[in-house]
């Protein structure tokens, strides 16, 4: 038998544009209940692309039939149900709206600060029952070793990928007008999202390594002059996840 290469387990939340990976071999599908309720899907067991001593979680955040908009998830159950069957460490993608001049729709980016802007999700396990009041640190949102780990595998593949940047998480599931993306702006903002908190968050509660690879699917309201539809963030999404299907490839083969 072949030994394992690294304890660490890794799970993958495909958002939008990413309901399932095609190069993931599934060895078997499981249903996960939690306490906190159902997840939005039931978690995937595999490998990519053959590399059979690193098993992989695959999680779709809306749903395989992506039918989940983001304000209705069940962020707690999806990060609990990873936590119940051992994941270590979470590849987080998310489509988002390009702010900062170099956020190109097709392009990836790996934030590395967030700024949260939603209102009515529940956004901690520690609300009820507690023994004591529980705080975590959030100053560095993203696993900074994880984060650099993803840059690498990037630049190995020759994929072009943006290094930091700050993500602003708002609540959906309509898109913003210009003028709150100026906003964001202003705030020091380079890409705006919807799934990025509480998610986040609730994996530092649990102690789990996060990473969000962003995938640039426009630009935000009112950067430029194109009108934003649904079959252009269509386009670009399938221009960029074919890169993040490449880069998680790289990505756990090397572990």
């Amino acid at each position: 038998m072949t030994e394992k290469k690294s304890d660490k387990k890794f799970a993958i939340i495909g958002g939008t544009g990413l309901t399932k990976l095609e190069n993931l071999e599934i060895v078997r599908r499981e249903i996960v209940m939690t306490s906190f309720g159902e997840p939005s899907s039931a978690l995937a067991f595999g490998c990519i692309d053959g590399v059979v001593e690193q098993e992989v979680v695959f999680m779709a955040r809306h749903g395989h039939a992506h039918n989940i908009p983001p304000h209705m998830i069940n962020y707690r159950a999806n990060i609990k149900a990873l936590k119940s069957v051992g994941v270590t460490s979470i590849f987080a993608i998310n489509a988002v709206g390009g702010i900062r001049d170099d956020m190109v729709p097709g392009t990836l980016a790996v934030p590395d600060q967030i700024i949260d802007y939603t209102t009515r999700r529940v956004n901690t396990f520690f609300e009820s029952n507690l023994s004591h009041v529980t705080h975590i640190d959030f100053s560095w949102p993203y696993n900074k070793q994880l984060s650099e780990q993803v840059f690498n595998a990037a630049q190995q593949q020759g994929i072009d990928i943006i290094k930091g940047g700050t993500y602003a998480a708002t609540e959906g599931p309509r898109l913003e007008t210009a003028a709150e993306i100026q906003r964001l702006k202003r705030d020091g903002c380079d890409m705006v999202g919807m799934t990025g908190m509480p998610e986040a968050a609730l994996a530092r509660e649990l102690d789990m390594d996060y990473v969000s690879i962003c995938v640039n699917a426009n630009w935000a309201a009112g950067i430029s002059n194109e009108l934003i539809t649904m079959e252009a963030i269509d386009r670009n999404l399938v221009k960029g996840m074919a890169k993040v299907r490449q880069l998680l490839a790289q990505l756990i083969a090397q572990f």
